[in-house]
């Protein structure tokens, strides 16, 4: 799935070391998505990664524009039944 990170989103994925390909894959193959609670047009894709210990990666990212674009990314230790 093409899609481009916002500045807020690029700086997250620094500062928490999330790679590019741990992103692409949770789009390209979530092992569950979620809708927003607030906002309809955010989707929310959660895949184990791994390379992390199989920590979940939760991807924000509006689905209403092309490419897609990924709002935030954090691994989420709450997330269960995967």
């Amino acid at each position: 799935m093409d899609h481009l990170l916002t500045d807020h989103a690029i700086k997250r994925c620094h500062r928490r070391k999330i790679l590019p390909e741990w992103i692409a894959a949770t789009l390209e193959h979530p092992a569950r998505t979620e809708n927003d609670d607030d906002d309809p047009t955010l989707v929310h894709a959660l895949r184990a990664i791994p390379e992390r210990g199989f920590r979940v990666l939760r991807v924000i990212y509006n689905e209403t524009v092309a490419p897609v674009t990924v709002i935030t990314v954090y691994f989420d230790d709450e997330a269960t039944d995967l």
